[in-house]
């Protein structure tokens, strides 16, 4: 009996220390230090607690989470029911300092205060708050600890404060009202209905023109939600409406396991304002409707779009949300409208097809065909000769093209035909390795006239040419041309910045008739050309041979002077150049059985057009000096003649002056050089 009356008196004294620690001011005063430091670890803030007052039937706790943000909750309970009855404050006036507690930055003020009554099994939470300046009122059942109803009404809340409160700049300004009435939020169990509304909403123009250089008229927008949940079933319908778009979708999701069936359609008269939500820099209309159904499985996309005043269709099969298989069809698409909306210059006009049948989209396993056409193309030439800054004006240059594109897992093939008023292009295979990035190409190029090129090389040319060879990209650049012109061949090379060409046999009647200078030397020309592009210095090497003059007065002056004929000798020699950018540094060595003709630092500025030279020539033992400087076209002619034409030019004096006689001299030097 005594053990009994032990153990009950050791069961009382643990009540009645429990009850102190618990239940009165002294023990209130010795939990409430543990109590504020357990807060302070979970907060990571300098949290007090104000008041902590605990009686064995009401509670008081005033809690600081820092300064001018307090919690406060008192109320009423019972330890032997587990029923409760207390009421709530929550006032955050600085929600700036709150950010080891919200892990976001937040600004502003939140404010909320209630009741919750219930017990341990059913609790019910009646409260309202402030909330973006809003009428928020609130009704939340929880069931064992877990929400089981929500019926929420928000009347008016501030988008501009939302955003202020998100630490978002004011974007927009809106009225937002919301219903949520749910008398059921048990998962697969829901039944009950969202309805969203947005009123008075206007984008604001200067953000958006600071933030992402975007230029909008002035907008007004309106959103509305009406979402109905039943079970695992949510039915939609959803539509935003403004002066600049306007966005519609209706159908069934159902959640998990996921399950879609719903219409959408996009009408955006201006694609730029949506830069903060896509991050696409791409401006003009768009139009977009169609259908999306299936599953996380298999999920069908189709559409239907007028892009760049197009009218194109596609089909998107994804499977895990990775594209499995795209069909895709365009018709019509306008470049000019193409480029405006990837905010491109106005390179030119075209129109554009295209037909993708792509059977499997999925790398490694890549399979499929694409197909374009070009056609009814116009280049801007009164652009490009601006942008390039050309001399003199782009002719009027019409184009169009067509490719098959074939897709074989990393291997992409394309076949290219190209046809301009200028030249054309035809690329057999070109095929670009996707796992290295690489690419090697044929190709074959045909310049119609020459002459049509004067825009770009600001010099008149005669005839075509035809080139072919290849082109390929790994870690190196590599380039190849061949050619047959001027009677000969040219052989080149790119490898990265250095540029190697060879010339056989050419025919110098033809370069100089292709260059359309007057055709004074026959003779084949084999020649070196090494050039540096990144340091634009390169070194040109030659060898003519078999060379004869044509018809010429100089020459006449030459055989009637010195009694040599120089248009029955062939002539053999050098010719050579050093070229740095737009300076050409050139000497030129020919000889016969009884002359020669030299020159040595020729000096040659392409882009002033300007030459200093001094040409050498002997004929038969009696030498003649020609000195030439001044603009290519007409440079100024200098003779120094040896005594024998001297003497010769002394018995024409008595006939005519000095003076006439030079110019003479002049006049047919002109007419050779």
């Amino acid at each position: 009996m005594k053990y009994l009356i032990w153990l009950l008196g050791v069961i009382v004294s643990i009540v009645f220390v429990a009850y102190i620690l618990v239940f009165t001011s002294i023990g209130n005063s010795m939990v409430k230090p543990i109590l504020e430091s357990k807060i302070r670890v979970q907060t990571q803030l300098d949290t007090r607690v104000e008041k902590f007052q605990l009686n064995t039937d009401n509670f008081e706790i005033v809690l600081e989470l820092n300064k001018n943000n307090t919690i406060t909750a008192k109320g009423t309970y019972s330890l032997f029911s587990q029923s409760f009855d207390l009421t709530y404050n929550v006032r955050l006036e600085e929600l700036n300092t709150l950010e080891t507690l919200t892990q976001t930055q937040l600004k502003g003020s939140f404010h909320t205060h209630g009741k919750v009554v219930g017990d341990m099994n059913l609790i019910n939470i009646d409260g309202e708050s402030d909330i973006a300046k809003s009428d928020t009122k609130y009704h939340v059942i929880l069931t064992q600890f877990n929400p089981s109803s929500i019926i929420a009404k928000v009347d008016a809340a501030d988008l501009s404060d939302l955003l202020y409160m998100l630490n978002q700049k004011e974007y927009a300004k809106a009225k937002i009202n919301l219903d949520i009435n749910f008398k059921n939020i048990t998962p697969h169990q829901l039944d009950g209905n969202i309805v969203l509304a947005t009123i008075d909403g206007a984008l604001n123009s200067k953000v958006m023109k600071n933030d992402f250089n975007i230029t909008i008229p002035k907008t007004a927008f309106a959103m509305n939600l009406d979402a109905r949940l039943k079970g695992d079933d949510v039915s939609y319908t959803y539509l935003l409406n403004s002066n600049l778009a306007k966005l519609k979708s209706k159908g069934l999701i159902i959640p998990d396991p996921l399950k879609l069936k719903l219409n959408y359609s996009v009408n955006v008269k201006e694609l730029a304002v949506l830069k903060p939500l896509t991050g696409a820099d791409v401006r003009g209309a768009l139009r977009l409707e169609g259908k999306v159904q299936g599953s996380k499985e298999k999920l069908d996309i189709t559409g239907t779009t007028d892009i760049a005043s197009s009218d194109s269709s596609f089909a998107v099969v994804l499977k895990n949300f990775t594209p499995k298989s795209v069909v895709a069809k365009v018709r019509g698409l306008k470049l000019e409208d193409a480029l405006y909306m990837v905010k491109q210059p106005h390179f030119a006009d075209a129109l554009f097809d295209m037909d993708v049948a792509i059977s499997n989209a999925a790398m490694p396993a890549l399979a499929g065909t694409v197909k374009t056409k070009v056609y009814k193309g116009l280049v801007d030439s009164k652009y490009i000769t601006k942008a390039y800054e050309f001399n003199s004006t782009m002719p009027k240059t019409t184009f169009s093209a067509v490719t098959l594109t074939t897709l074989n897992k990393n291997i992409v093939d394309t076949k290219l035909n190209f046809i301009s008023t200028l030249a054309n292009l035809d690329v057999n295979k070109a095929r670009f390795n996707i796992k290295d990035a690489s690419l090697k190409s044929d190709y074959k190029v045909k310049v119609h006239n020459l002459d049509k090129l004067y825009f770009v090389t600001n010099r008149h040319l005669k005839g075509s040419i035809v080139a072919n060879g290849e082109l390929s990209k790994t870690k190196d650049l590599d380039f190849t041309a061949h050619s047959n012109v001027a009677g000969g061949k040219l052989d080149a090379k790119l490898h990265n910045d250095d540029f190697h060409a060879d010339l056989n046999s050419l025919q110098t009647l033809k370069i100089l008739d292709m260059l359309m200078y007057p055709k004074i030397f026959k003779a084949e020309l084999d020649a070196d050309l090494d050039y540096n592009l990144e340091k634009s210095k390169g070194k040109f090497t030659g060898f003519l041979k078999h060379g004869t003059f044509t018809k010429n007065q100089v020459l006449d002056a030459a055989k009637k002077y010195a009694q040599t004929d120089l248009y029955i000798e062939k002539f053999d020699g050098d010719i050579n150049a050093d070229i740095e950018k737009e300076n050409i540094m050139a000497s030129l060595d020919l000889h016969s059985n009884k002359s020669s003709i030299k020159t040595k630092n020729t000096k040659i500025n392409t882009l002033k057009k300007q030459i200093n030279s001094t040409i050498d020539i002997n004929a038969n033992g009696n030498p003649l000096r020609v000195k030439l400087k001044g603009n290519i076209d007409s440079p100024k002619v200098i003779i120094d003649a040896n005594k024998l034409i001297q003497r010769e030019a002394i018995k024409l004096l008595k006939k005519q002056n000095t003076k006439g006689l030079e110019k003479e001299a002049q006049k047919l030097l002109k007419s050779f050089f």
